[in-house]
């Protein structure tokens, strides 16, 4: 019999098939720790499959606050991505139970799809493969003479933590001036990328380019809606590879529809998979991909692996290495073997 129960959700995650957990047992199969899996399709039925699990690992769907309550000694919730809003972390943290993510294991793929994103914005990539296939191409450079070139516009983050850092990295060759607004970082953290810190209302109206990194928090639910939008240049160009649900979609639609704002790129959505008649799919001044930012041939093995290491910590009775509520670190009976970090956290 395992010493430990590691209970997980049946069923496909990121677009992978289930039931294969070789990389998070690397962690666990020394410690006794098993992985069960429970197909349950309502909160009662999780609830009685996994009220004696000693951790949960979350990997798609939401877990609530009733079926967090439902568990009787789970010592650690784990997520295998940089989101957490799948959990409903404030009953975990009711329950002082750590949940844990993965917030520096893909950061580089998504930095390199928002730099696509916006060098694919700007000069207009997809416009410009449309004309050579629609037979007009002599219509292609008439088009970018409406456009100023990259060097000495001013691209706006909004947000400065990881990612953010990794795009102002790359945005700087190219000439950019770079702003960014968090009013959880230091400015001293700021200036060492060459980002000036703004406010954000600043970020939004002098920027060229705006890029959303914000986590999705009650706090950052639909951040950039109607107001925002309106602040923005109407040569403004606007990147999502955050979270969808920090912005206000209706908003943004208006926004593109009405000129308020020149064009989007976008690899997530308030919606997903999107709506067949979402009208951003129609619209020619509009990138999308499927939320796909973080995605290369080492994704599910360094998140699993990372996943894996998190629980097998807890279970050991150690602190994990990255925690979204670490007030609860304190509370509990697990060691700290690391030093506090001086930005977001522990960990982090």
């Amino acid at each position: 019999m395992a010493k430990f129960k590691v209970v997980t959700p049946a069923g496909a995650n990121y677009g992978a098939p289930g039931g294969d957990y070789t990389y998070e047992l690397e962690a666990l199969t020394p410690l006794g720790a098993e992985i069960v899996e429970v197909n349950a399709t309502s909160e009662n039925e999780f609830i009685s499959a996994a009220h004696d699990a000693d951790a949960l690992y979350s990997r798609g769907g939401r877990l609530t606050k009733r079926m967090i309550d439902g568990l009787e000694r789970c010592k650690v919730i784990s997520v295998g991505s940089v989101g957490v809003d799948a959990v409903d972390v404030a009953a975990a943290t009711a329950r002082d139970i750590p949940v844990t993510n993965v917030p520096d294991t893909f950061i580089e793929e998504v930095a390199d799809h928002a730099m696509t994103l916006i060098l694919g914005m700007f000069r207009r990539l997809v416009t410009q493969d449309k004309l050579v296939r629609d037979g007009r191409w002599r219509e292609g450079r008439p088009e970018l003479y409406k456009f100023p070139r990259l060097m000495g516009q001013t691209l706006g983050l909004i947000s400065f933590g990881h990612v953010a850092r990794a795009v102002a990295m790359r945005a700087k060759p190219f000439g950019l001036r770079i702003l960014a607004y968090d009013p959880f970082v230091e400015e001293l953290v700021m200036s060492p990328y060459g980002v000036e810190p703004a406010t954000f209302a600043e970020v939004l109206q002098k920027s060229d380019i705006v890029s959303m990194h914000a986590p999705a928090t009650n706090g950052t639910h639909h951040m950039m809606s109607e107001a925002q939008f309106r602040m923005m240049k109407k040569t403004a160009l606007f990147i999502n590879t955050g979270r969808g649900p920090t912005v206000d979609e209706a908003a943004l639609i208006k926004a593109l529809q009405e000129g308020w704002i020149a064009a989007a790129g976008l690899d997530v959505l308030e919606k997903e998979p999107v709506d067949p008649g979402n009208p951003l799919l129609k619209m020619s001044n509009v990138i999308l991909t499927a939320h796909v930012a973080s995605a290369s041939a080492r994704f599910d093995p360094a998140r699993k692996r990372r996943v894996g290491q998190e629980l097998a910590a807890v279970l050991e009775g150690r602190w994990p290495r990255a925690c979204v509520n670490p007030s609860v670190l304190e509370k509990t009976q697990l060691v700290r073997w690391q030093p506090y970090s001086m930005e977001r956290g522990p960990g982090n």
